[in-house]
């Protein structure tokens, strides 16, 4: 498992997929079902692996976090680069990150706290988390007045982060005021598209940042990274072909929920069990989503198979 300060090139190597966390009918952590959707995502070139809101981890107790952390020491292999998450609260994330000063993650990821939060307060609060964990951690900004450009600026500077995570959604991705702000005072080397397939030709290409996390990747592991590997080397064309094998599944998340949606299509592709979603969250229970769910999810694993055909 990764244990080094984190780099552009790690960043830039592999998608960096964000996974729902498999659970067994009494709630607790699946071993297996983690497992297959890790091997999946390895056998598609995916060799990063961010848990976070995908795994419902805005839900997870103090106490299991510790069992989680463990487990993905435990699964992991040479080459992967572990991410948890904290979080999103500052006090739980303060106990968290006093658990992982232990262990040997190269970094966390913040997970955003929209209420009740004010820009300056989380400024403050990444800060603290960082000065207190010892290592730079990731900021994950997913909403508009989560906090300001400015002071990202001044905590890249100052060391307290080694990446952001971008993920506030636009129209237009290429029209992104925040985005361009933020790029003025923030090196693009450490600024991560993160809101999957749709945008991430735009962002990468656009707006030159160096990479971009992916919750359907857990589905099309092969596709996703030929994304990234074609627009790394300027074949836009193939990129865009590739995106749209992830927009149906994409649709459904975006129409109805981005994590319930990738935590039921995970299971109905067949990639792994995926078991009860943590309360406050419920699995999707609707007959017909579910059968539109799996319908996309299944269309995505065939065309994700000829993918990877195609490649060996």
């Amino acid at each position: 498992m990764k244990t080094t300060k984190i780099t552009k090139a790690d960043i830039e190597s592999s998608v960096l997929s964000v996974p729902p966390l498999a659970r067994r009918a009494d709630y607790s952590i699946d071993r297996e079902g983690n497992a297959r959707i890790l091997a999946h995502l390895r056998a598609g070139g995916v060799k990063t692996f961010m848990y976070g809101g995908n795994a419902n981890l805005y839900n997870i107790a103090p106490s299991e976090f510790v069992t989680l952390c463990e487990l993905l020491i435990d699964l992991s292999q040479d080459t992967d680069w572990m991410i948890p998450s904290v979080g999103s609260d500052f006090g739980k994330a303060q106990d968290q990150l006093t658990y992982l000063k232990g262990m040997p993650f190269p970094t966390a990821m913040l997970l955003p706290h929209r209420f009740p939060s004010v820009p300056a307060g989380v400024a403050t609060g990444i800060r603290k988390l960082a000065d207190a964990y010892g290592k730079p951690v990731i900021a994950y900004v997913k909403d508009d007045g989560y906090i300001d450009a400015a002071h990202i600026g001044k905590l890249e500077a100052d060391g307290a982060i080694c990446a952001v995570k971008y993920a506030i959604v636009r129209n237009d991705p290429k029209t992104d005021p925040f985005l361009e702000d933020m790029l003025s005072v923030v090196s693009n080397d450490i600024v991560i598209s993160g809101i999957g397939e749709r945008p991430a030709i735009d962002h990468l290409t656009h707006f030159d940042l160096c990479g971009f996390t992916s919750g359907s990747v857990c589905v099309g592991p092969a596709s996703s990274t030929a994304i990234l590997k074609a627009i790394k080397r300027g074949d836009l064309k193939e990129a865009a072909r590739l995106r749209e094998l992830f927009m149906p599944l994409e649709d459904l998340r975006d129409a109805i929920s981005p994590l319930r949606v990738l935590h039921a299509a995970v299971h109905l592709a067949g990639v792994a069990e995926t078991g009860p979603l943590l309360p406050y969250l419920a699995n999707i229970t609707d007959g017909k989503q579910l059968a539109d769910i799996e319908r996309v999810a299944k269309a995505l694993l065939a065309a994700d198979k000829q993918t990877l055909a195609k490649a060996a």
